[in-house]
């Protein structure tokens, strides 16, 4: 049985960082994946430009059943460490919005300087290799592959969440949690698109394709950026946002013109030049399709100057507080990540480290720390793997 010090399950973010920390230390490190290459998260990711992490990243921006587990870690491997490596290797990069930073070129960039570190380190990389079984024997673990036993001093999760299962997303590493002890915190599909009832969709399809600057609320969280009408509810980054924060049988609140008092400005206009048609106006603070719908479906009809504040002020709610309740979300599918996963009340926050379990560690997507669209779950699966890298 071939031994190694450390074996990485899964050649994402998180794994292949964990393994470049581990190698650079002399540790003898395999890393296997079920996939044809590594990285194939990131390589879709952003587009194809990998929006591999975010300048403003601090605790703040992730969700946890215990926010302060990823304190540690992500205080210890910063946005600049990163973006060091990133500029040591010549890659070209920019700030696309809100701090996000993505690839001039290609996220394969990305991928090309984690494996030409994996391969400087010594690091071992199986691909088309499945996980069969895993074992604790003596101090270590035994790990049966597709591809033949291994055994080794310390086993890493990083093996990811369910989303997007046609990527070869599994249940692996909650399975693996379970087996030995460690509780997991309810799953569910995060950074997703929402849907809504037939009859809702039916009413706003001629909207598909629409997209708005918004504001999305739900409950005391909101977001502010793009909001694109589908052909089955609602998608966009502002979406994708309060998807995380939304439950079903939930409302959100969206305020479809930001910044703009609707209800002034259409009694301004009205004293103004009374006799334009009202879905004119409001064509002009929002798309013009969905102008016509709202005044359509407030039976709001002729000039502005014959609605009465009433009318205008019904008009201008749906605009600054259009309330909509999804019925859910596109699923696993769709979703760029998972929420919940492995508890951290069974992990060391400085190492990633099950504290029961001694030289298993649970790395990236897979732990129950989820962040926001934009470049955070990148630096948590960098920050998550660097630690427990240092410490397997």
């Amino acid at each position: 049985m071939e031994q190694f010090d450390v074996v990485v399950l899964g050649a994402g973010a998180a794994g292949m960082m964990c393994a470049i920390e581990a190698g650079k230390r002399g540790r003898k490190v395999l890393i296997v994946d079920h996939a044809k290459a590594a990285g194939e998260k990131i390589r879709i990711s952003g587009g194809g430009r990998c929006n591999f992490t975010n300048m403003g990243a601090t605790p703040a921006q992730f969700l946890s059943a215990n926010p302060k587990f990823c304190v540690s870690a992500l205080r210890r491997y910063r946005p600049a460490d990163f973006i060091n490596l990133v500029r040591k290797y010549g890659i070209d990069f920019h700030e696309k919005t809100l701090g996000q930073l993505f690839c001039d070129n290609s996220s394969k960039d990305i991928i090309g300087m984690l494996l030409d570190l994996m391969d400087q380190g010594g690091v071992k990389l199986r691909l088309e290799t499945s996980v069969e079984g895993v074992a604790k024997e003596g101090e270590g673990f035994a790990v049966r592959l597709s591809s033949g036993p291994v055994a080794c001093a310390s086993l890493v999760v990083a093996t990811g969440g369910k989303s997007i299962p046609k990527m070869g997303a599994t249940g692996l590493g909650y399975e693996i949690a379970r087996q030995f002890g460690l509780a997991i915190v309810e799953t569910r599909p995060a950074l997703v698109p929402l849907t809504f009832e037939a009859r809702t969709l039916e009413r706003l399809s001629p909207l598909s394709g629409v997209s708005v600057d918004a504001v999305v609320a739900s409950g005391k969280t909101k977001f502010r950026e793009g909001m694109l009408f589908t052909h089955r509810g609602l998608s966009g980054p502002s979406i994708l946002q309060i998807s995380s924060y939304w439950r079903e049988g939930g409302e959100i609140v969206v305020d479809m013109a930001p910044g703009t008092d609707v209800f002034a400005t259409l009694k301004a206009e009205r004293s103004a030049n009374g006799r334009r048609a009202l879905h004119t106006v409001l064509g002009e603070i929002v798309p013009k399709r969905l102008a016509q719908m709202i005044v359509d479906d407030e039976g709001v009809a002729g000039n502005i100057a014959d609605c009465s504040d009433k009318m205008l002020a019904r008009v201008a709610a749906v605009v600054n507080a259009w309330t909509v309740k999804p019925v859910g979300s596109e699923g696993y599918r769709t979703a760029e990540v998972t929420l919940g996963g492995v508890d951290t009340d069974g992990l060391d926050s400085r190492t990633m480290a099950a504290k029961a379990v001694p030289g298993l560690y649970f790395i990236g997507e897979v732990v129950d720390v989820t962040g926001w669209l934009g470049g955070y779950n990148f630096q948590w699966a960098w920050a998550s793997g660097w630690c427990a890298g240092r410490a397997a």
